[in-house]
């Protein structure tokens, strides 16, 4: 069942007890979405906490407040945020693999895995649904608190690179232009997530310049950190969130791709591409999926096989596969 952001608000004004889930790995937007949905449910009297991720980076440490649920929460309604597959649960969510009565996401590649589905594949980020959710949840109210518009901005303009990606929209910059007008500080959001790099993260994309490989004539670049790497330079996971926008800003790059080795034998993908290839598809054929521009997936295998892979994956939806 499929439900508009509408529906599924008057959904969420039905139930109480609100355990709200984030993926693996969490970024801006699965955990901007959690917080300002477990805040708005809280401005409506609601019991509602976010189940902790033990993969979030300190990056986020100052947007969690009090919304980590406590060990001993049963929660009545669970619902999860930005997640597109049962395969993206963070290992402590599990346990609720059939138990989401509400899955509110923006990815075409989303399963379908909730008993209820809020899924608008035409938004940038989830933020933006979360977005009207909320506008629905504490109307009639003129604008949403700050508490819920903060981490709300922080979705938006995490997931589309602070508004340059190719998949912002009109409605991305509406919302985001509604979302500054309650008076948050999201100048500070900018400056800590797009103009603030440590030193470690400089040599660290000094290390996937320099390791880069070229194909199809410079228009394809494959470029990885391994887990030697990060032992080098001393690197932690803040300092490579995000990292896969780094390979597409090389001038005549149309398909970029990041490979983070997570441990022996198992690294991450991450592709992004222009409109001339399909990312998801691209990520498909490797067990992933995403957006059309943007998409990931995980080989399991060395950093060698991870690049052999990708690279072949990508010749075979270029070829039409």
């Amino acid at each position: 069942m499929n439900l508009t952001a509408q529906e599924a608000a008057a959904f969420l004004q039905s139930r109480d007890g609100y355990l709200i889930l984030t993926h693996r790995r969490p970024d801006g937007d699965t955990i901007g979405c959690a917080v300002a949905l477990c805040r708005a449910l809280r401005q409506t009297g609601k019991t509602a906490f976010v189940l902790p991720n033990a993969d979030a980076t300190v990056l986020f440490d100052p947007y969690w407040g009090d919304t980590p649920a406590p060990r001993d929460f049963i929660p009545e309604t669970v619902v999860s945020v930005d997640i597109a597959s049962l395969s993206l649960f963070p290992e402590n969510a599990l346990p609720y693999r059939d138990q989401v009565e509400l899955c509110i996401d923006h990815h075409p590649s989303n399963e379908g895995f909730g008993k209820r589905n809020c899924v608008e594949s035409d938004k940038a980020a989830c933020g933006e649904i979360l977005y009207t959710i909320c506008t629905h949840l504490l109307s009639p109210r003129e604008s949403l608190p700050q508490e819920v518009a903060l981490p709300l901005y922080l979705a938006v303009s995490t997931d589309t690179g602070c508004f340059v990606y190719s998949n912002t929209t009109p409605n991305t910059h509406t919302v985001a232009a509604a979302l500054m007008a309650t008076g948050v500080d999201f100048r500070a959001v900018n400056k800590r997530h797009f103009r603030t790099k440590s030193y470690v993260r400089l040599r660290l994309e000094s290390r996937m310049i320099e390791t880069m490989d070229l194909h199809h004539n410079g228009q394809t670049a494959i470029a990885a950190i391994s887990l030697e790497d990060m032992a080098q330079l001393h690197a932690a996971e803040a300092d490579v969130e995000d990292i896969a926008a780094v390979v597409g800003q090389l001038e005549g790059v149309r398909t970029a791709v990041t490979i983070r080795e997570l441990k022996p034998g198992e690294c991450k993908l991450s592709v992004r591409t222009q409109a001339d290839l399909n990312a998801s598809a691209v990520c498909k054929r490797l067990g992933g999926g995403g957006h059309a521009a943007a998409a990931g997936c995980t080989v399991y295998g060395s950093v060698a096989e991870a690049k052999a892979a990708i690279l072949d994956a990508i010749n075979t939806v270029k070829a039409g596969g």
